[in-house]
């Protein structure tokens, strides 16, 4: 025998079903969609700088209008993956297609040097010792 069950005076409405499919709901156009045919692809890496060369034109899709609008300043392919919410493939495909219509250019990051100058630092020491 089982024990009767409680009903709440108001039905409150079941929550919609957590699909389990990973990407469902989140984003309604497949990446393919974004993407378009898949080419070749620029030898991009996570750390290269994407810089704005250009204003966005009207023909740019979203994802490309905000690219432009936030590589104003430098940023790495990974930052703009993040921001942008896609995968850094698809990123890649996407900056593939601006660098070709040159609307952003690639950049090479900034390695610092490991150890600094003896040189300057002897310079900086030398000044300091003269105040």
């Amino acid at each position: 025998m089982t024990p009767p069950q409680r009903r709440r005076r108001d039905p409150v409405p079941e929550p919609p079903s957590q699909s389990s499919k990973e990407g469902e709901g989140k984003n309604p156009e497949r990446l393919y969609i974004i993407t378009g045919p898949d080419g070749e692809r620029a030898p991009l890496d996570l750390v290269t700088l994407i810089v704005a060369c250009a204003e966005p034109p009207s023909s740019a899709t979203p994802e490309q209008s905000a690219v432009l609008r936030m590589c104003r300043a430098p940023l790495s392919v990974a930052e703009v993956s993040a921001y942008l919410g896609l995968p850094f493939s698809v990123v890649t495909v996407l900056l593939t297609e601006m660098l070709a219509a040159e609307l952003v250019q690639a950049r090479a990051p900034i390695v610092r040097q490991h150890l600094p100058d003896r040189s300057l630092l002897e310079a900086v020491m030398h000044g300091l010792q003269r105040l």
